[in-house]
């Protein structure tokens, strides 16, 4: 029962790559016929498809045992993952996105298992650098700027 379960999880995310892919496609085409906006999404769409498919693949080749399984700490781990969405989403709104993606990471990650201080503290100023960076120098992004406080300020003058 439970392979079936996560049968069915590899198959929706594969379901919600395709249709991500297809939206995609509707975002239009950068000036000079580059494909501009659409590259990200294009990519995490893919992503999300290789992962779905190796899901499925995984689920398939897994022998079944007809032990069920204990619950464990991990079964509330999307509803965990979910608060921290939503108060990434708030804090972000009010502190902006260096500081509260600075903040956030190292929970997502001991919520995956990342246990050591030192990589946890590493992840917090390297993640929303590397993103900093990335979007917002690279590809020339809007920042999301806080409310109350923005580091940004402070770094861009």
């Amino acid at each position: 029962m439970l392979a079936n379960r996560k049968i069915t999880i590899g198959s929706a995310i594969l379901a919600l790559g395709a249709i991500v892919c297809f939206a995609s496609f509707l975002i239009p085409l950068g000036h000079y016929g580059g494909s501009g906006a659409r590259a990200f999404p294009i990519m995490s769409a893919v992503a999300l498809m290789i992962l779905g498919g190796l899901q499925i693949r995984s689920d398939l080749a897994e022998t079944r045992s007809d032990i069920p399984p204990s619950p464990s700490k991990t079964q509330y781990a999307p509803f965990v993952l979910l608060g921290l969405v939503l108060g990434y989403l708030w804090l972000i709104s009010k502190v902006g996105y260096l500081i509260s993606t600075a903040f956030v990471t190292p929970a997502i990650l001991l919520l995956f298992g990342v246990r050591k201080p030192v990589g946890l503290l590493v992840a917090a100023f390297v993640v929303p650098a590397t993103y900093h960076i990335i979007f917002f120098e690279l590809l020339g992004v809007f920042p999301p700027y806080g409310e109350w406080f923005d580091l940004l300020d402070l770094i861009e003058g």
